[in-house]
């Protein structure tokens, strides 16, 4: 579920005609959703060449660009991958390789400082030889061997891919092997021969928010069309999703029938034996299956039996059993949250925020139930589970902080007992002079009453005299948290200025759990604005900076936030940088994928959610006689996830009203907003550019 979950981020096929044609009549701009009209992409091509020519004559754009691409190119980047059998897969972009390579080495040599890769796929080469535009979106490898895996190619860096089968031993596509043609999929192995495929099988096979809602098992050499049907959903739902956990003895494969965004029936699948849904409530996260005991986060107080599981805890089930066999793994407090679960052959790894920092615990069980136990890792920062081996006890964990770069850790209990003490095995070079910089979290108080922390990253000692260019970052959704993360090319180009970066933690995100998201849900996405608000005016009122030094962003979500948050309090910016973003809210469900997102935001056809979205939607707000802040959009023409008419219609009304801003489309890219690292560099430098020219005048 958590990766159908993901996918639901994603989006559907572009718009139609046939849909414009059905859309409200009193919106002057609903042209601009023709991605790829006549009209639409000459207004997008007049747009980006003034932005590009008044962004990259700036004598600045020249320095912001080659500190980009210092960083972004390094040679000594550490290859982050994950281990299997025996092996570091690693996925790596560089000058000569922008579209990137697929390699593996022996564990062993990784650990050296400079391993031989063995390359198993070239994605640039690959594109050379098909005359196409392929952006590699991972690979989905068959244990315990594998050797066998169904790689996922986007066109252009689109969510809908096509899914072809890999041979490692021969480095080279299956003949006559698996494809999938490019679509919204999902797809799982059952075994060497047979996967579960949900895709789009044609007329009447895909949810209104553009996922498959049938999944059908599919053996080699049978055509696609004749694979057998063995679950359905409606086109009502969200979609399905499917995964299969063949590390162990028994198979695991999990189905998982989203109801909704947040809402979900999870089901456990054989051939032998059909299908048995798993006890958990529908408002729950399914995490998998390990030792035999299936396990899941709940967003809701669940009752079982005599006892309760509180909002946010970790639950396992032993499978067959009876639910009120139930156990409790881990219970969060008001300040913690999980945010992610692993598992290895002996021991589960749950990665905590505890007041927004990271914690690691090791969980195992036994006749007596669930123990968990801390792991020393520094303070202040985050930790993410690289990669966790189901056939050995082995664990890769990177910890990073804004201003210390990614470490990698090796653990490995089975080793001995130095081994359950967390070793250095890599770390990331430098990329920014952190000397005197210092990292604080403060809280502001939101208009209800509620504290909303945010971190602070600056030089020690300034002044607080409100002159700091500061640049304030934010979500506030889904459930995702804002967690501490090395800034890297922000250290570079912006804090060794004498800039300042903020990050906040307000509502709607997951820092303190789904009590903290459901909080902005719905009729409650005010507060997610508010608190933004009211860290802004924090920075504002302790001296850092003032609103002429003030900039925000967002993307994605955060579009929306930084779009409905400057409309609302124009006086506190200066600047504002809004990627890939949400801003027609009224219109946002018939936009690609916007239907998945309805439990998030609400239907703007409910008269009553209506009233409520009305008041914050930031295109249908905007105002002819307001002063705004200047505005910086940055979408992509093939982001099929968010559909580019948000930002294209609300750039084309600023224009109208005579504001000023900037719009910059990326052709390619996807929901990410570039599809190679040359494009990343160029969107970053763009950006980077802007917020110096608004900011350091």
């Amino acid at each position: 579920m958590k990766a159908f979950q993901t996918l639901c981020l994603l989006s559907l096929a572009l718009s139609t005609e046939a849909h414009l044609a059905n859309a409200d009549g009193d919106d002057p701009y609903l042209w601009l959703e023709e991605i790829d009209g006549i009209r639409s992409m000459n207004w997008v091509t007049e747009q980006n060449q003034r932005s590009s020519t008044e962004l990259q004559s700036d004598n600045r754009y020249s320095d912001v660009e080659k500190q980009m691409r210092q960083i972004i190119l390094a040679q000594d980047r550490t290859p982050f991958g994950a281990y299997r059998h025996g092996s570091i897969y690693n996925f790596w972009q560089d000058p000569g390789h922008v579209k990137g390579i697929w390699r593996r080495t022996s564990y062993e040599a990784y650990k050296k400082a400079n391993p031989d890769w063995e390359t198993l796929l070239d994605i640039d080469r690959l594109n050379d030889v098909e005359s196409t535009n392929w952006v590699y979106r991972g690979a989905n490898c068959l244990a315990p061997a594998y050797e066998r895996c169904l790689l996922t190619l986007s066109p252009g860096g689109k969510d809908a891919a096509v899914i072809r089968e890999f041979d490692i031993r021969t480095k080279d596509f299956v003949p006559g092997g698996f494809v999938v043609p490019e679509a919204k999929s999902d797809i799982a192995w059952v075994n060497e021969n047979t996967v579960l495929i949900a895709t789009n099988f044609g007329a009447n096979t895909m949810t209104k928010s553009g996922y498959p809602f049938i999944l059908k098992l599919w053996r080699r050499g049978q055509p696609l069309a004749e694979a057998q049907e063995v679950f359905r959903g409606t086109p009502d739902d969200v979609g399905l999703g499917v995964s299969s956990d063949l590390t162990t003895g028994k198979k695991w494969i999990t189905i998982s029938r989203n109801l909704s965004f947040f809402e979900s029936e999870v089901w456990q699948w054989s051939e032998e034996n059909g299908l048995q849904r798993y006890p958990f409530p529908t408002q729950s996260q399914f995490q998998g299956v390990f030792q035999g005991h299936a396990l899941a986060i709940l967003r809701q107080n669940w009752a079982v039996g005599n006892r309760v599981f509180p909002n946010g805890s970790l639950v396992s089930w032993k499978v067959g059993t009876n639910a009120s066999d139930t156990e409790l793994v881990f219970e969060p407090t008001p300040r913690t949250s999980i945010q992610s679960v692993h598992w290895t052959q002996e021991a589960v790894y749950l990665t905590i925020l505890d007041h927004v920092q990271g914690k690691l615990l090791r969980g195992t069980h036994n006749a007596e139930g669930w123990h968990l136990e801390g792991l020393a890792f520094p303070d202040h920062g985050v930790i993410h589970v690289q990669s966790a081996d189901p056939q050995s006890d082995l664990t890769l964990i990177q910890f990073e902080d804004f201003i210390t770069p990614p470490t990698l850790y090796e653990l490995n209990v089975a080793a001995g007992p130095d081994g359950s003490v967390p070793k250095i095995l890599k770390q990331e070079p430098r990329r920014f002079n952190s000397d005197g910089l210092i990292i604080t979290q403060q809280e502001a108080l939101s208009r209800d009453g509620t504290r909303v922390p945010y971190f602070v990253i600056r030089k020690n000692g300034i002044a607080m005299d409100s002159s700091h260019p500061t640049l304030l970052y934010g979500y506030g959704g889904f459930e995702v948290s804002q967690t501490p993360f090395y800034l890297s090319t922000w250290g570079k180009v912006w804090l060794e200025q004498g800039g300042v970066v903020a990050i906040a933690n307000i509502r709607g995100g997951g820092e303190f759990g789904p009590a903290w998201h459901q909080a902005a849900m719905k009729e409650k996405r005010q507060n997610a604005f508010d608190d933004f608000i009211a860290t802004s005016e924090d920075l504002i009122l302790s001296g850092v900076t003032s609103p002429r030094h003030l900039a925000i962003m967002g993307g994605s979500n955060g579009g929306l936030l930084v779009g409905s948050v400057f409309v609302q309090r124009p006086d506190l910016f200066q600047a504002v940088v809004c990627q890939v973003p949400l801003l027609d809210m009224l219109r946002y469900h018939h936009l690609l994928a916007g239907a998945s997102w309805m439990e998030e935001y609400g239907n703007p056809d409910d008269p009553v959610m209506r009233q409520v979205i009305e008041k914050y939607s930031p295109y249908q707000n905007l105002k002819k006689d307001a002063h705004y802040p200047h505005v910086l959009f940055t979408t992509s023409t093939r982001d099929d996830r968010v559909h580019p008419g948000h930002a294209r219609k609300m750039a084309a009304k600023m224009q109208e009203y005579g504001h000023v801003f900037r719009y910059f489309e990326n052709v390619n890219g996807g929901h990410g907003g570039a599809a190679d690292l040359e494009e990343k560099i160029r969107v970053n430098s763009l950006t980077f550019t802007f917020l110096f020219q608004e900011l350091f005048k």
